[in-house]
């Protein structure tokens, strides 16, 4: 029953991070927030954010309440784990070690995002290039995509980008893995 109730509690903090993580790129990419799939994200994280933005204000560049948002979430997700699996929810003396924690689950959940927006990029454009999300997947992975285009020889119509994005961030959610049970295991 425990190992029930934790894949539940990892799967609806899990998305609803990536939810906040794909609202705070949107922001930085200027993705029109008329856009349907804008809007689906606005009003499934407004209830966290918006009382957030309050207190803190975006920036230029990034949408540091939906970071803010995020970050609560993943630390209250940590409190939960750890809550489910020591019996009782950690005392202050644990909040250093939860912090660190909650900042792991947001960049493992940040290369997800990036993993999953790539791969499913990449199939469309083999199986359903004029798919209507292939204009919003196209922006969501350009600023990732072109810097790797640049240094990538030009292969004509071969374009290797998103395996070597895949694979970075396939790497860097290897290091996440490796560091998380190095702290946990101190």
């Amino acid at each position: 029953m425990l190992s029930v109730l934790h894949f539940l509690l990892n799967i609806i903090f899990t998305l609803f991070g990536i939810a906040l993580i794909i609202r705070a790129w949107i922001f930085a990419i200027r993705l029109h927030p008329f856009n349907p799939y804008s809007q689906a994200i606005l009003r499934i994280t407004d209830w966290l954010v918006q009382p957030i933005r309050k207190v803190i204000k975006p920036g230029n560049l990034l949408d540091w309440s939906s970071i803010c948002a995020c970050l609560l979430a993943a630390l209250v997700y940590q409190a939960a784990f750890w809550g489910l699996l020591i019996g009782q929810l950690p005392g202050m003396d644990m909040l250093p070690a939860l912090l660190i924690a909650a900042v792991l689950t947001v960049l493992k959940w940040t290369f997800n995002v990036i993993l999953w927006i790539t791969l499913i990029q990449a199939i469309l454009s083999w199986v359903n290039p004029l798919a209507p999300v292939m204009p919003v997947l196209h922006t969501l992975t350009a600023p990732l995509l072109d810097p790797i285009r640049r240094m990538l020889p030009n292969l004509g119509g071969i374009d290797f980008s998103p395996l070597v994005l895949l694979v970075l961030a396939q790497v860097a959610m290897m290091i996440i893995q490796h560091l998380t049970f190095t702290l946990v295991g101190m």
